[in-house]
């Protein structure tokens, strides 16, 4: 039986690569790197290159594709406006979520994947239960199945994390936004 068709939207290869070992043998998979939020530009080069890199280290990487997504900081921009003093886990980053899952959800349904779902609830900053309302809420709408996930447990980012330092991939700082950015140096 053929493997069903994921795109799997990629925050960064430090989170896709736990999640990358735990799909591979169910899935055929494709990372969407889809991240307009990423500031500054630079960041968000050195990330997709983190990105390309893990895909290309994994021993089953061959059979994983890459699609980068559009960079377009200015629709961040523009969805974050008036939202730029809300704390990190808040209404900002609920936009920010659905912003770049409704990306992956047109991009699957008009790619003819059988599935979408996201490397986002690798994180232990990430809220899963959030994240999964709004995959399931846009499974609807682009009427592509989203598959739940809460990639944290079973030890999934301690999984990343030794993924990270065995394949020696940047691990980012800060979540990626500016407002994240100058949350991280108001602190430092």
């Amino acid at each position: 039986m053929p493997k069903k068709r994921l795109l799997l939207h990629s925050c960064c290869g430090p989170c896709s690569s736990a999640v990358l070992e735990r799909l591979y043998e169910d899935y055929d998979i494709t990372v969407y790197y889809y991240n307009p939020n990423i500031y500054p530009a630079e960041e968000y080069t050195h990330r997709f290159q983190t990105q390309k890199q893990i895909i290309d280290s994994l021993p089953f990487g061959a059979e994983i594709a890459l699609v980068e997504g559009e960079y377009n900081p200015d629709m961040f921009d523009a969805l974050a406006a008036g939202y730029e003093e809300c704390p990190e886990g808040g209404d900002r980053c609920r936009l920010c979520f659905e912003m770049r899952l409704s990306g992956a959800a047109k991009y699957a349904a008009k790619n003819g994947f059988d599935c979408f779902t996201t490397t986002l609830s690798v994180s232990p900053h990430k809220n899963a239960s959030l994240l999964n309302d709004i995959g399931e809420r846009l499974s609807a709408r682009y009427d592509i199945p989203w598959v739940f996930s809460d990639f944290k447990k079973k030890d999934g980012y301690l999984r990343s994390i030794q993924l990270s330092k065995e394949y020696g991939l940047y691990r980012q700082d800060y979540c990626g936004c500016k407002y994240s950015l100058l949350s991280r140096d108001s602190k430092s």
